[in-house]
């Protein structure tokens, strides 16, 4: 089982791939798109979830989405026609890093995907190239709110506190105009989803060559999750636009 499948069920069982409920992920867009009638873009957009939730009840909003998994984006084209939307989507299979689209768009969005683009403020930088004149960017990235172990390091890299997060970005030539932390309810129920999701398919499927290790990985991440990084990982997700020149 290749890590695109182990993705693909690991977050079957959550609303996006990324620590936050429906409330907060609608709360954010609508924030995000106060016309209804934005073009959007999702950098590393999987499954397509956040663009389905921005397509649904906004008929006005146009949206498109970029990812390497070609498996992950039937699953957003598949979606987009059960809900009636799929005519106001169009999806990309390719390196978010390298899409190079003909036009901006009123709102940019990675989140949970700046690892695509070797970090926050590369992905922030990729984001800006795409971007309308008054356009938004809405992004999402981790930071520790405690103190790290170093087995938390070594599995989600070296990320800063939340203050830090901020001015870093900040510094970076944007403006935050809205946000959501995550709450430690969303953290964990996205964990469980994930670990769940995997360790459920696996029982399910006892006689597929993928169950073992799809179970072990479920283990694993679980036990990675309540050992190393759940006491100090944090989440944030934050709408910016580009500071006055």
């Amino acid at each position: 089982m290749n890590r695109e499948e182990i993705s693909r069920i690991a977050h079957a069982g959550h609303p996006v791939a990324a620590p936050l409920d429906d409330d907060s992920v609608d709360r954010l867009l609508d924030h995000a798109l106060p016309r209804g009638d934005e073009w959007l873009l999702d950098l590393g957009c999987g499954g397509g979830q956040w663009l389905l939730r921005a397509l649904t009840g906004r008929p006005g909003v146009w949206a498109e989405g970029v990812d390497v998994s070609g498996a992950a984006l039937a699953e957003a084209r598949t979606a987009a026609g059960r809900l009636g939307v799929a005519d106001h989507l169009v999806l990309h299979h390719m390196d978010a890093a390298d899409f190079s689209p003909p036009r901006a768009y009123d709102v940019v969005l990675c989140v949970g995907a700046a690892h695509a683009f070797g970090g926050l403020l590369p992905a922030l930088a990729a984001a800006r190239e795409h971007l309308a004149p008054g356009g938004r960017v809405l992004v999402g990235d981790g930071f520790w709110e405690g103190e790290p172990s170093a087995r938390a390091v070594e599995l989600l890299g070296d990320l800063t506190d939340l203050p830090a997060l901020v001015d870093r970005v900040v510094a970076d030539g944007w403006v935050p105009v809205q946000g959501h932390i995550s709450t430690r309810r969303e953290l964990d129920a996205y964990e469980w989803a994930w670990t769940g999701s995997l360790a459920s398919w696996a029982l399910d499927h006892p006689d597929d060559p993928d169950s073992a290790q799809a179970l072990a990985t479920a283990t694993t991440h679980r036990s990675e999750w309540l050992r190393a990084y759940r006491p100090a990982f944090g989440f944030a997700t934050l709408l910016l636009r580009p500071a006055p020149a």
